[in-house]
């Protein structure tokens, strides 16, 4: 009998959580480089309050782009390491199952930086970003860099020089989602009017969406190289 499609994607998203919950190592990486690039800014940018304004949108994203990808080397590397990825491969499963169960893992992951990102950004720049709208920014641009890191990273984890290969690789794709989430999160710190920030959202989810598509066919033929 078949495993449904969706069980399979919950139980591998669900795996990762309890060895992380377990292990903790990921996400408290990702969480302490996060927290230390905030403050480096904080300090070294003596920025008025307008200025602190335009800036804390592309703090937030550049912080959270490089934080996840600390910890999408680390995720698909441990299950290259401990030999669970070829197992994986080898279930009679779909492949694109697998994808999604892995981006569902990281974009958790990804979510939870950049809400810990909202709270230090709002305490060192003094700037309110507790704001629904950019909430939804901030979901809609990890799910972006989640797709597309869990993507390229399953492309360079057999590399030798992954750790390097992986930024290289993931950033130039990353650039439409990392500039429709900072123009979009700018436009709302400022509070901008909505024909301002809307159009950046839509863009933003329209760039999710291929992704997504582009994952589901593609996955099968990355992974088999």
């Amino acid at each position: 009998m078949t495993t449904p499609y969706w069980r399979v994607v919950a139980a591998l998203a669900w795996k990762d959580l309890r060895a992380e919950i377990r292990g903790r190592e990921m996400v408290t990486s990702m969480m302490l480089f996060a927290a230390i690039s905030v403050m480096i800014f904080s300090f070294a940018l003596e920025l008025d309050d307008a200025a602190q304004q335009e800036s804390v949108g592309g703090i937030l994203w550049v912080t959270i782009a490089y934080a996840g990808t600390l910890g999408l080397g680390r995720s698909l590397a441990a299950e290259k390491d401990k030999g669970s990825l070829d197992a994986l491969l080898a279930a009679p499963v779909a492949r694109s199952a697998l994808f999604y169960g892995k981006m569902i893992g990281n974009l958790i992951f990804t979510v939870a930086v950049g809400f810990l990102m909202v709270f230090l950004c709002t305490v060192l720049f003094n700037v309110n970003l507790f704001v629904p709208t950019l909430w939804l920014v901030i979901l809609l641009g990890c799910l972006g860099f989640a797709t597309t890191g869990t993507l390229v990273a399953s492309m360079s984890v057999h590399a030798r020089a992954r750790e390097m290969l992986l930024p290289i690789l993931l950033l130039p794709v990353l650039l439409p989602v990392i500039i429709s989430a900072t123009r979009a999160s700018i436009a709302i710190v400022t509070e901008l009017k909505v024909e301002d920030w809307l159009p950046w959202i839509q863009l933003l989810g329209f760039v999710d969406f291929v992704f997504l598509l582009m994952a589901f066919f593609l996955f099968d033929y990355i992974v088999e190289e």
